[in-house]
């Protein structure tokens, strides 16, 4: 009987142990480190050829990605480590919304690189649309309703930085 509660308490420590070490790794302080990911040539490529056929007004970005600013915002930019608040929508190239939100708040750092590297290029009360080849977004893996190797489209409105 004692062995048996012995053997609670330890496992119950152990459990407490790794329960505090995980809260206490969740709340290190965030390290602003310059994102290196580019796109490869071929889907740049892609990507180029579908704004370019579909008349798009939208910028290259030298990692890979375009973007069009609607509304550029605050001259407050969020950074990688910023915890924000957007709205937001998320297309297909053939129009197929695959997901949306209202009043979405998240941290930067724990997104796909393409919205770590777009969203900080407007302040708060600014509009951009990011228009993201896979590897800056979601690659070739299967999201759900996202197919493998998807270009992706979102118009993001930055509402806060938090």
């Amino acid at each position: 009987m004692v062995r048996i509660f012995l053997k609670s308490v330890v496992i119950w420590l152990s459990s407490l142990t790794l329960l505090i070490s995980c809260q206490s790794a969740d709340k290190s302080p965030c390290v602003p480190t310059p994102i290196t990911t580019q796109a490869p040539d071929g889907e740049i490529a892609q990507l180029k050829q579908f704004i370019e056929s579909n008349q798009i007004s939208a910028t290259a970005d030298k990692r890979g990605f375009y973007y069009a600013i609607q509304k550029s915002g605050s001259t407050e930019k969020p950074t990688v480590c910023s915890n924000v608040s957007v709205n937001y929508e998320g297309h297909l190239t053939n129009g197929t919304r695959f997901d949306s939100g209202q009043d979405v708040s998240f941290g930067l750092n724990q997104l796909i690189v393409g919205w770590q590297e777009g969203i900080p290029l407007i302040g708060p009360g600014g509009r951009i649309t990011l228009y993201l080849p896979p590897a800056l977004a979601y690659g070739s893996q299967e999201q759900g309703e996202i197919p493998a190797n998807s270009i992706l489209i979102f118009q993001i409105d930055l509402l806060a930085i938090h």
